[in-house]
Protein backbone atom coordinates (compact mmCIF):
# COMPACT_ATOMS: atom_id res chain seq x y z
CA UNK A 1 0.00 0.00 0.00
CA UNK A 2 1.65 3.27 -0.61
CA UNK A 3 2.04 6.24 1.95
CA UNK A 4 -0.84 7.98 1.36
CA UNK A 5 -3.28 5.41 0.90
CA UNK A 6 -2.13 4.16 3.99
CA UNK A 7 -2.50 7.67 5.62
CA UNK A 8 -6.28 8.05 3.70
CA UNK A 9 -7.11 4.32 5.36
CA UNK A 10 -5.57 5.58 8.94
CA UNK A 11 -7.90 8.28 8.59
CA UNK A 12 -11.03 7.05 7.95
CA UNK A 13 -10.63 4.00 10.63
CA UNK A 14 -9.86 6.52 13.33
CA UNK A 15 -13.15 8.40 12.78
CA UNK A 16 -11.46 11.85 10.68
CA UNK A 17 -13.02 12.70 7.82
CA UNK A 18 -11.12 14.21 5.00
CA UNK A 19 -12.35 17.49 3.35
CA UNK A 20 -11.09 19.43 0.55
CA UNK A 21 -10.17 22.94 1.16
CA UNK A 22 -13.51 25.04 0.80
CA UNK A 23 -15.99 22.30 1.38
CA UNK A 24 -15.96 22.59 4.80
CA UNK A 25 -18.86 21.29 6.93
CA UNK A 26 -20.33 22.82 9.76
CA UNK A 27 -18.40 22.67 12.80
CA UNK A 28 -15.62 22.33 10.86
CA UNK A 29 -12.58 24.66 10.76
CA UNK A 30 -10.98 26.55 8.20
CA UNK A 31 -7.67 28.44 8.21
CA UNK A 32 -8.71 29.42 11.77
CA UNK A 33 -12.70 29.64 11.20
CA UNK A 34 -15.14 27.32 12.97
CA UNK A 35 -18.65 27.31 12.25
CA UNK A 36 -21.51 25.72 15.00
CA UNK A 37 -24.74 25.03 14.46
CA UNK A 38 -25.96 26.98 11.51
CA UNK A 39 -29.51 27.60 11.18
CA UNK A 40 -32.49 29.11 9.94
CA UNK A 41 -36.58 29.63 10.40
CA UNK A 42 -39.90 28.57 8.15
CA UNK A 43 -41.05 31.60 6.85
CA UNK A 44 -44.68 33.03 6.07
CA UNK A 45 -46.26 31.93 2.90
CA UNK A 46 -45.14 34.79 0.39
CA UNK A 47 -41.94 35.90 2.28
CA UNK A 48 -39.46 37.45 0.11
CA UNK A 49 -36.38 37.31 3.15
CA UNK A 50 -35.38 34.81 5.34
CA UNK A 51 -32.56 35.13 8.18
CA UNK A 52 -29.97 32.91 9.39
CA UNK A 53 -27.92 32.03 12.02
CA UNK A 54 -24.35 30.43 13.52
CA UNK A 55 -21.59 30.41 16.02
CA UNK A 56 -18.26 31.31 14.02
CA UNK A 57 -15.18 31.19 16.61
CA UNK A 58 -11.77 32.53 15.33
CA UNK A 59 -8.76 30.22 16.08
CA UNK A 60 -6.44 31.46 14.63
CA UNK A 61 -3.92 34.12 15.80
CA UNK A 62 -5.26 36.73 13.02
CA UNK A 63 -8.59 38.91 12.74
CA UNK A 64 -10.89 37.91 10.28
CA UNK A 65 -13.90 38.65 9.01
CA UNK A 66 -17.28 37.98 7.84
CA UNK A 67 -17.97 39.58 4.58
CA UNK A 68 -21.28 37.50 3.07
CA UNK A 69 -21.86 33.86 1.56
CA UNK A 70 -25.05 32.76 -0.74
CA UNK A 71 -27.27 29.91 -0.11
CA UNK A 72 -29.40 27.78 -2.25
CA UNK A 73 -32.78 29.49 -2.13
CA UNK A 74 -31.63 33.25 -2.07
CA UNK A 75 -30.41 35.86 -4.97
CA UNK A 76 -28.23 36.97 -1.77
CA UNK A 77 -26.92 37.43 1.75
CA UNK A 78 -26.31 40.71 3.47
CA UNK A 79 -24.64 40.71 7.15
CA UNK A 80 -27.41 42.73 9.22
CA UNK A 81 -27.35 43.91 13.01
CA UNK A 82 -30.04 44.98 15.19
CA UNK A 83 -30.46 47.29 17.67
CA UNK A 84 -32.44 49.33 20.45
CA UNK A 85 -32.74 53.52 19.32
CA UNK A 86 -35.02 55.21 20.92
CA UNK A 87 -37.38 52.65 21.52
CA UNK A 88 -37.43 51.82 18.36
CA UNK A 89 -35.58 48.43 16.96
CA UNK A 90 -33.75 48.98 14.04
CA UNK A 91 -31.75 46.76 11.46
CA UNK A 92 -29.09 47.47 9.62
CA UNK A 93 -26.43 45.77 7.08
CA UNK A 94 -23.10 45.70 8.00
CA UNK A 95 -21.17 47.27 4.97
CA UNK A 96 -17.77 45.73 5.97
CA UNK A 97 -19.12 42.45 7.41
CA UNK A 98 -18.18 41.65 11.24
CA UNK A 99 -14.71 41.42 12.74
CA UNK A 100 -13.90 37.84 14.33
CA UNK A 101 -10.65 38.95 16.88
CA UNK A 102 -8.37 36.12 17.46
CA UNK A 103 -9.52 33.59 20.01
CA UNK A 104 -13.17 35.38 19.98
CA UNK A 105 -16.41 33.70 19.46
CA UNK A 106 -19.48 35.64 17.60
CA UNK A 107 -22.80 34.66 18.11
CA UNK A 108 -25.26 35.57 15.01
CA UNK A 109 -28.94 35.34 16.54
CA UNK A 110 -32.28 36.95 16.22
CA UNK A 111 -32.15 40.11 17.47
CA UNK A 112 -28.76 41.06 17.22
CA UNK A 113 -25.78 39.90 14.27
CA UNK A 114 -27.53 37.61 11.76
CA UNK A 115 -27.35 37.00 8.22
CA UNK A 116 -30.39 38.12 5.64
CA UNK A 117 -31.50 36.19 2.96
CA UNK A 118 -32.89 38.19 0.30
CA UNK A 119 -34.61 37.62 -2.67
CA UNK A 120 -35.97 33.99 -1.99
CA UNK A 121 -36.85 32.04 -4.38
CA UNK A 122 -38.01 28.89 -2.47
CA UNK A 123 -39.06 28.84 0.90
CA UNK A 124 -37.36 26.89 4.08
CA UNK A 125 -38.99 23.61 4.86
CA UNK A 126 -38.54 22.45 8.46
CA UNK A 127 -36.68 18.85 7.92
CA UNK A 128 -34.61 20.11 4.53
CA UNK A 129 -31.18 21.71 5.43
CA UNK A 130 -30.63 24.76 3.41
CA UNK A 131 -26.92 24.38 2.15
CA UNK A 132 -24.90 27.59 1.86
CA UNK A 133 -21.20 28.74 1.47
CA UNK A 134 -19.91 31.87 4.42
CA UNK A 135 -17.50 33.70 2.95
CA UNK A 136 -14.48 34.83 4.87
CA UNK A 137 -12.12 37.79 4.13
CA UNK A 138 -8.71 35.66 4.88
CA UNK A 139 -10.22 31.81 5.31
CA UNK A 140 -12.12 32.31 2.01
CA UNK A 141 -15.29 30.18 1.74
CA UNK A 142 -16.95 27.74 4.01
CA UNK A 143 -19.79 25.31 2.90
CA UNK A 144 -22.81 25.01 5.83
CA UNK A 145 -25.52 23.41 5.79
CA UNK A 146 -28.11 25.60 7.84
CA UNK A 147 -30.99 23.30 10.10
CA UNK A 148 -34.45 24.79 9.74
CA UNK A 149 -36.10 25.59 12.25
CA UNK A 150 -40.04 25.87 13.25
CA UNK A 151 -41.57 29.80 12.48
CA UNK A 152 -40.54 31.84 14.94
CA UNK A 153 -38.01 29.98 16.95
CA UNK A 154 -35.66 31.53 19.19
CA UNK A 155 -32.39 29.25 19.01
CA UNK A 156 -31.97 26.10 17.30
CA UNK A 157 -34.17 22.97 18.33
CA UNK A 158 -36.83 25.26 19.41
CA UNK A 159 -40.58 25.55 18.37
CA UNK A 160 -41.53 28.46 21.10
CA UNK A 161 -42.73 31.53 19.17
CA UNK A 162 -41.39 34.70 19.91
CA UNK A 163 -43.89 37.70 20.30
CA UNK A 164 -43.29 41.45 18.45
CA UNK A 165 -42.60 42.67 14.65
CA UNK A 166 -39.13 40.95 13.45
CA UNK A 167 -39.06 38.47 15.68
CA UNK A 168 -42.60 36.85 15.93
CA UNK A 169 -42.13 35.69 11.90
CA UNK A 170 -38.72 36.38 11.20
CA UNK A 171 -39.49 38.57 8.41
CA UNK A 172 -41.76 41.73 9.53
CA UNK A 173 -39.49 44.49 7.58
CA UNK A 174 -42.81 46.59 7.27
CA UNK A 175 -43.76 46.59 11.31
CA UNK A 176 -44.18 50.30 12.25
CA UNK A 177 -41.89 49.23 15.09
CA UNK A 178 -38.66 48.10 12.84
CA UNK A 179 -36.41 50.56 11.29
CA UNK A 180 -34.76 48.99 8.64
CA UNK A 181 -32.55 51.34 6.81
CA UNK A 182 -29.39 53.15 7.45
Amino acid sequence: MTNKLSAALALVLTGVAMVAPGQARAGDQAAGVKIEKPWTRVTPPGAKVAAGFMTITNTGSQADRLVGGSVSLAKRIEVHEMSMKDGVMRMNEVANGIEIAPGATVVLKPGGYHLMFLGLTAAPKQGEPVKGKMKFEKAGEMAVEFTVAPLGAKSIGDGDKMTGGHEKDGMDHGSHHMNHGK
